[in-house]
């Protein structure tokens, strides 16, 4: 029997202030299924850290997809997060038959793709996506929180807290910050 290759995607990254928005693609081994895969957003970062390991070692093929901050101001965070995912499909090392994609929107030149709304609470490929892109951007904001000192980006990874805003408001937008975006657009 062949087996069909299923891959499951997800993004992070929509809400935040600065720095990227991460997708990931996950084909899962239907043959080594990883117990604990959830919504990222529901795991503490020690469980994330491990089921991105376990994830990275296990699954048929797994890849990175993003979008910068300049694409995120260009193209708006909706269409820069579809880009993220096509980025991240097109980055597997092997094509997957089926693509199913968290939320109600289908990625352009993804016509094979299927929106899955809550996908990354119940798809465990969508799951682990989830949780790839998840632990790969909140490491890629601790490292900008040492380029971008004072913003506190290792603690809040850019979301607009009390911290951030206050922040913003004292030192100015840095080059990590999406200037599109409301409270940033409002002090430049």
């Amino acid at each position: 029997m062949e087996l069909i290759l299923l891959a499951g995607v997800d993004e992070v990254g929509r809400g935040p202030l600065a720095g990227p928005v991460v997708a990931a693609a996950v084909i899962l081994d239907p043959a080594r299924p990883i117990d604990g895969l959830a919504d990222s957003k529901t795991l503490s970062a020690a469980r994330r850290e491990a089921l991105a390991a376990q994830i990275r070692t296990e699954a048929l093929a797994w890849a990175l997809g993003r979008a910068e901050v300049e694409e995120i101001d260009r193209l708006n965070i909706l269409q820069a997060s579809l880009l993220a995912m096509q980025r991240a499909v097109a980055a597997l090392a092997l094509a997957p038959a089926r693509i199913l994609v968290d939320g109600k929107h289908r990625p352009p030149g993804l016509p094979q793709a299927e929106p899955v709304i809550g996908g990354d609470a119940t798809v465990p490929a969508i799951s682990a996506a989830s949780i790839i892109a998840k632990v790969a951007r909140d490491a890629e904001l601790d490292a900008l929180d040492a380029v971008h000192p004072g913003y506190g980006l290792a603690r809040h990874k850019g979301y607009p807290t009390p911290e951030h805003l206050a922040a913003l408001t004292r030192l100015g937008p840095s080059a990590c910050h999406r200037r599109s975006f409301g409270p940033v657009r409002r002090l430049l």
